[in-house]
């Protein structure tokens, strides 16, 4: 298979208007610096670093430095600085030595520790007194402690949220790459659909989906892709095992990949012959709670009012005590990624967002399910990024 030449990525020239708004975001908020913290967890661990620089980090944890002016300064391990000036939108890289390894010797390294650097940026480093940090959950305890130390003059405050909401809402080109991102999991979540058959395990399931996407153009994926049957549906998180399907089994699917550092996300049951009656009740009511919500995801909404009704849905139905997470959320450089629409965000769903409307049913005797879909908000409603269907029967 080749891919065609055109698919979408992100120009060059939209980097420095994020660093622009980052900027923007520490004027507001009267931060001296701002430190971006990224590492390789599969889920969520890079996506600052993606976002602001492109840079796709492995291996090594990088940060991104940001001043009031000028533009940022990335901080890498020794065995990345060569790999960040290459991918990275970042001409300033710098080796940061609390990122070595203390069993490595790297003679040819230029090396410095934080303090060294931020005072050739800065001058005096007791003059910070205000400093955010994004991506703070993420950091190990030794890190933090060199930042504590490092800014003994400032107050360290906890930015991530703030500056996850700068990428609520989708420029032009984020729109077109989620596009294909989810062009990307249809393909794969079709591959997985034709190889669901009584005898087939769940492996070989989870094997097709990956080589179709990967066939598409998708650099990786969100997390393991879940392909989960019988009583291995029951739980909200799951690894395909070696399980093979049965006759009259439930199987549940979720396909996530990552293409451009932006995500796509669906998720389907599968009814194999003939499962228990309550299955099939289950689920149309997960299909009515997900056409409710769909009906209701607009520009002015508050997100948090479509998981309620989503809620409502499944609790009349009968199945309230199993929708057991807030499952209207964005989806970007994380795959559930802020806004999240829980009870307490009155966060409004606004133009050029990507919202995901998942309705979960887990931890239930018969087992458990998930919808899920991925939708561009428009002028007056919402469009659904692919057409998957909802009634999968084999």
């Amino acid at each position: 298979m080749t891919l065609p030449g055109n698919l979408p990525t992100i120009p060059a020239d939209e980097y420095p208007q994020r660093w622009r708004n980052v900027q923007a975001l520490m004027a507001e908020h009267d931060l001296d610096a701002l430190i971006a913290y990224a590492d390789d967890r599969m889920t969520y661990g890079a996506a600052h670093a993606r976002w602001l620089t492109d840079f796709p980090v492995m291996f090594e944890p990088v940060c991104v430095l940001f001043r009031q002016t000028g533009d940022p300064v990335m901080l890498c391990g020794p065995e990345s600085d060569e790999y960040a000036r290459q991918r990275s939108r970042i001409s300033d890289v710098r080796v940061l030595r609390e990122f070595t390894h203390p069993d490595e010797d790297y003679p040819y390294s230029v090396i410095h520790n934080l303090s060294e650097i931020l005072r050739g940026l800065f001058g005096d480093v007791g003059a910070i007194k205000r400093v955010g940090l994004a991506g703070k959950a993420l950091m190990n305890a030794d890190l933090y402690a060199v930042l504590e130390k490092t800014f003994h003059a400032a107050q360290l405050l906890d930015v991530d949220q703030q500056v996850c909401m700068l990428r609520a809402v989708k420029t032009d080109a984020e729109v077109a790459v989620i596009r294909y991102a989810y062009q990307c999991a249809q393909a794969a979540m079709d591959a997985a659909i034709q190889t669901v058959a009584a005898g087939v395990t769940e492996r070989e399931i989870a094997s097709e989906a990956d080589v179709a996407m990967r066939r598409m153009g998708a650099e990786g994926i969100a997390f393991d892709t879940v392909v989960v049957s019988g009583s291995y549906t029951r739980a909200i998180l799951g690894r395909s095992t070696f399980r093979a399907i049965e006759p009259n089994d439930l199987v549940v699917i979720t396909i996530a990949p990552r293409y451009e550092g932006y995500h796509a996300a669906i998720a389907r049951p599968i009814i194999v012959g003939e499962p228990d009656p309550i299955i099939r009740r289950a689920f149309e009511v997960a299909y009515e709670a997900q056409l409710q919500c769909i009906e209701a995801l607009k520009p002015g909404v508050e997100g948090r009012e479509v998981d309620q009704l989503g809620r409502r849905v499944v609790g009349a139905g009968g199945f309230g005590e199993y929708y057991l997470y807030t499952g209207i959320h964005s989806v970007g450089v994380i795959e559930f990624e802020p806004p999240i629409f829980s009870s307490h965000n009155p966060t409004v769903v606004a133009q050029n967002m990507v919202i995901s409307i998942d309705i979960p049913m887990f931890n239930a005797p018969w087992g458990g399910l998930r919808i899920e879909d991925g939708f561009l908000i428009t002028k007056t409603g919402n469009e659904r990024l692919h057409d998957t269907p909802y009634v999968i029967e084999k």
